[in-house]
């Protein structure tokens, strides 16, 4: 439903089809003697006449203006409805409220790094909330030319300058290029205090910045996602047993090549066994002699052998 039906002739309120507006200006027709203004939580009333602020009402509720408005507006307390033109005045409804903007870097940024000449490409996705707080500003520099000021247009506005405060805190709070997610607090306060400092310039101020992820491209992410998975290991050898591990499990040549690679593996893992088991025995007992093979992890029976009596190695 439209603002201005025969039925609301003489209502002043918010049109419903903005209500993600930053502001929405009111002024498609005159206040009349019966006219209501009608004002609902988390909105405020700016009142403005030949362009300037006559007055600002931030109580919800219904109110008759020729009663309850006109007579606390600043110069026009004396006006006396009754003409036939009424009063050519016009409204500019506030959004009061913290309003969630989601945003995200529209090209790859290009951060210098070692190695990499054309500089490292980066994607960045985040959230940031942001409130009116100087409705003087907000008035002359936006809604003095504009009838409404919507999410997207703020969003459009940061965007134009976020690449830059990317490239700048980054740069200072990067400690890892490849892991820049560890520091993104640091970068994301420090981007919401220079952005801040923009947008208090037209009547806004962002009161959070968060950084939710980096995006790296496909190539150098698989790079990275390996060695996190070596640091987290912290051994090559046991990495590389893992990785047979689980080729031995997603193999696709069917049951026989995975008996196979299991009893490689089982015998491997024995001779690995006596042989520490022999190093023990050895460092304890102060003895040289082997009871278990080293080729085959048999254990040998007593006495000096010179060949394991199971697979006929040399000891």
């Amino acid at each position: 439903m439209g603002l201005f039906s025969n039925q609301l002739a003489n209502v002043v309120e918010w049109d419903e089809n903005w209500e993600e507006a930053i502001f929405w200006k009111w002024h498609n027709s005159e206040i009349k003697k019966d006219s209501r203004l009608i004002i609902r939580p988390g909105q405020d009333a700016v009142f403005l006449y030949n362009g300037r602020i006559e007055g600002i009402f931030k109580e919800e509720g219904n109110y008759e203006i020729a009663s309850q408005i006109i007579p606390f507006l600043s110069s026009l307390k004396g006006f006396k409805f009754g003409f036939n033109s009424g009063l050519r005045a016009e409204v500019l409804f506030v959004n009061t409220k913290e309003l969630l903007i989601k945003w995200g870097t529209r090209n790859a940024i290009l951060l210098p790094a070692q190695g990499l000449p054309g500089g490292l490409p980066i994607r960045c996705y985040g959230t940031l909330t942001m409130k009116v707080s100087d409705y003087i500003s907000l008035i002359d520099q936006i809604a003095g030319v504009r009838d409404r000021f919507t999410v997207d247009d703020v969003r459009d506005r940061i965007l134009t300058v976020l690449d830059s405060y990317l490239m700048k805190w980054i740069s200072a709070e990067g400690k890892d290029m490849f892991n820049l997610q560890a520091n993104a607090r640091e970068i994301s306060a420090g981007i919401q205090s220079d952005l801040d400092m923009d947008m208090q310039k037209i009547g806004l101020t962002v009161t959070s910045f968060y950084i939710s992820s980096f995006s790296y491209p496909p190539e150098i992410q698989d790079k990275i996602n390996q060695a996190a998975s070596v640091n987290m290991i912290g051994n090559t050898d046991q990495y590389q047993k893992i990785k047979m591990t689980d080729a031995m499990m997603n193999s696709s040549g069917g049951g026989a090549m995975s008996d196979m690679a299991g009893s490689m593996m089982g015998m491997a893992m024995g001779m690995k066994m006596a042989k520490q088991m022999n190093e023990q025995i050895s460092s304890e007992g102060g003895t040289v002699q082997k009871k278990f093979c080293g080729n085959c992890g048999a254990k040998l029976p007593e006495g000096s052998l010179k060949f394991c009596t199971n697979c006929g190695a040399k000891l």
